[in-house]
């Protein structure tokens, strides 16, 4: 089983919050691309396609990407989509709201010298606060590898989960590995 991105189901949530739906149809996720990047070349460039190939599909005489073109093109849209309300719906999550995540993976911990549990799959569904939400979109924003948002998300599910909002285990450090399962939602 593939693992599920962390960044993918951070961008996910944030889609959630759209109010109308992006543009379907090649020609349109075209045209929406080149009013955006202000261009056909920029367009070809992040796709990773000729000029000439976006020129054809705002045209219309090209309709069916391949569908690793397509999956580029619906990716691309998306990130650009509604920007004002992905802003919003992020500061809100980061100030009053949180977010739950729900995983899949292996835990494991490591606690006082000479006591370890065995790392297990665990299915897990954890309401993170408000700080965690801002931790996990601000290293987004900043370009953070799947590890370390992994580590971010590991740290707040111990805290909330495993040490009950530090309420107890304290001390009990929480490895989170083979991720097989993440959603994470507003």
């Amino acid at each position: 089983m593939a693992a599920d991105s962390f960044g993918d189901s951070l961008d996910r949530a944030l889609e959630g919050a759209f109010t109308r739906p992006a543009p379907k149809g090649a020609q349109a996720q075209m045209k929406y691309l080149v009013k955006q990047l202000k261009g056909t070349k920029a367009v070809a460039q992040a796709l990773g396609v000729s000029q000439r190939t976006v020129e054809r599909y705002v045209a219309g005489k090209l309709k069916r990407p391949r569908q690793e073109l397509r999956e580029r093109m619906e990716r691309e849209v998306k990130k650009r989509w509604q920007p004002q309300i992905r802003a919003k719906a992020r500061k809100k999550a980061a100030s009053t709201d949180g977010l739950v995540v729900s995983t899949r993976a292996r835990f494991g911990f490591t606690a006082a010298p000479g006591t370890t549990d065995d790392a297990r799959i665990r299915d897990i569904t954890q309401a993170l606060p408000p700080q965690w939400a801002d931790r996990l979109y601000t290293a987004r924003e900043q370009g953070a590898d799947e590890r370390q948002l992994q580590r971010i998300a590991a740290e707040g599910l111990a805290e909330m989960y495993f040490r009950a909002d530090n309420t107890r285990a304290h001390g009990l450090g929480v490895e989170f590995t083979d991720v097989q399962h993440i959603e994470i939602e507003l």
